[in-house]
């Protein structure tokens, strides 16, 4: 890998010895339904590219890692996690929380290791796309590494 890509996310990656891909793309942050984008840039199927969510859970920051196609269920969230109450956290708390800055959050490498939650549709794939913690930069890895690599709880928390 070049260093010129690596961010916490692949240095991770690479001190765990999980086997992982890089993608890079050039899609404008702000550019209407980003990661529905993102995935065509790619030439990928939508629903294998993933979005990291930052969440406020009974007040407890928790990552959520969904579908760019799905929508995130709060009360879904909520109830997976045996909360009452779930809320997106705003921008400046997801940015500090995770060293990361808005349209490349990554589960993987954040500045503090927080709950987090995986749609169970991220299971039927082979392989998923989640941010490697920058803008322009995508990795390639199998859920099931993702999930052990942030202790990951699976569920239902998102809709089509």
């Amino acid at each position: 890998m070049a260093r010129r890509q690596a961010t916490p996310a692949t240095t991770l990656l690479n001190r765990r010895q999980v086997r992982y891909r890089t993608h890079p793309y050039d899609v404008p942050v702000d550019a209407p339904n980003y990661g529905a984008l993102v995935a065509a840039t790619l030439g990928l199927p939508p629903d294998r590219v993933f979005k990291s969510l930052v969440t406020v859970v009974d007040g407890a920051l928790t990552i959520v890692v969904v579908p760019v196609t799905g929508e995130l269920g709060l009360k879904a969230l909520a109830a997976a996690v045996g909360a009452k109450r779930a809320v997106l956290a705003d921008r400046a708390t997801a940015e500090r929380a995770t060293g990361y800055v808005r349209g490349g959050i990554s589960p993987l490498g954040q500045r503090r290791n927080l709950p987090t939650v995986l749609d169970e549709s991220a299971l039927h794939h082979e392989t998923i796309y989640v941010s490697a913690g920058r803008r322009g930069l995508q990795l390639e890895l199998a859920p099931q590494d993702l999930v052990a690599l942030t202790n990951a709880r699976t569920a239902r928390v998102a809709s089509a």
